[in-house]
């Protein structure tokens, strides 16, 4: 039994057949792989796309989806071993992975960082006891990375350059602004992807705080040593932008002051000026712009990025519907 869990867990053959399935999706929506099967979407955390397009998916390919909501809909739920449960979950992921795998097909789990210990969020218990305990694969709707995410991106700029090979585009991965410290989960995935379709890497980003955890600066070394490309790090956005054919924005809270969000506030208000504009977008070679969505606008990005023809984020959004119905077909086989 296989889960996809991350995009590193799968090698680029196997992510190349996936992204060829959902070009196929793309240009046919109806099919049977999950005739007859279903699968549980258990939401943590609010969702617009993702809920709709894993809904869609699945009937499309003539599934049956439940979404469930724990600690609204569903009971709240306790991940950890040992503990005396005596709090406010009523029923343990041992108990609910083992069910939901004797009712359903597949499971699919979003569940966020607490924002609290990263060193605790790092290790993205809540979907891992899924994996651990379900007996039919778990599929990642985002947690600390977005493997959905990271395939909707890629099959989106190998749409719009015509190519499936990316090598030899520099890509800009920049911060931006945001009134609130965010999930660095799509930060991760894109370092992840960027450098494991061997383009030549560039992490912009305020300062040294700002560089994401550890776990996914090394995946990204290894993938630049084994897929060519390259990985380099800035502060200077006019240096970064310049020459660029391709900016990815996502705004994301400083991993040192993780939990202490009040102290990193005067940092992140000071940079406001890492806004996507058309100043920074004319520096660069005729660059495409792209987002994970939701983007407040005017404040990651302006709307004339947003309205411009390089803007492909909608394109971006759509894909996740095809590549979520080629992940969950491959695992229902």
């Amino acid at each position: 039994m296989r889960h996809f869990l991350s995009t590193q867990d799968w090698s680029r053959a196997d992510l190349d057949a996936l992204l060829a399935q959902a070009a196929a999706f793309k240009r046919c929506k109806a099919g049977t792989q999950l005739a007859g099967k279903s699968i549980a979407l258990l939401f943590f955390n609010p969702s617009m796309r993702t809920r709709t397009s894993f809904e869609l998916g699945a009937f499309q390919l003539g599934g049956h989806a439940v979404v469930l909501q724990p600690g609204k809909d569903a009971w709240p739920i306790e991940f950890e071993l040992g503990t005396v449960m005596d709090g406010e979950a009523e029923e343990h992921v041992a108990e609910v992975a083992r069910v939901l795998s004797r009712y359903v097909d597949l499971i699919g789990v979003r569940a966020f960082p607490k924002f609290r210990d990263w060193s605790v969020d790092r290790e993205d218990r809540v979907i891992h006891a899924f994996a651990r305990h379900a007996t039919v694969p778990v599929i990642n709707m985002e947690t600390i990375t977005h493997p959905m995410q990271e395939l909707a991106h890629i099959l989106a700029l190998q749409q719009h350059f015509g190519s499936s090979d990316l090598r030899g585009r520099k890509y800009v991965l920049t911060w931006t602004y945001h009134p609130k410290p965010l999930n660095t989960a799509v930060a991760n995935s894109a370092l992840q992807i960027a450098t494991r379709y061997g383009m030549d890497v560039t992490l912009l980003c305020p300062n040294r705080d700002y560089l994401l955890d550890s776990r996914y600066m090394e995946f990204a070394a290894r993938n630049v040593a084994e897929n060519g490309g390259s990985l380099t790090i800035s502060h200077e956005p006019q240096q970064a932008y310049r020459g660029a054919h391709v900016v990815y924005a996502k705004s994301w809270g400083a991993l040192p002051y993780f939990g202490r969000w009040d102290e990193e506030k005067p940092v992140r208000d000071a940079h406001r000026h890492f806004i996507v504009n058309e100043a920074k977008m004319a520096l660069t070679d005729g660059a495409v712009f792209s987002h994970c969505l939701p983007l407040r606008r005017n404040i990651k990005a302006t709307d004339a990025v947003m309205d411009s023809a390089a803007c492909i984020a909608v394109q971006e959004a759509e894909n996740r519907l095809h590549v979520q119905k080629a992940v969950m077909a491959a695992l229902a086989q």
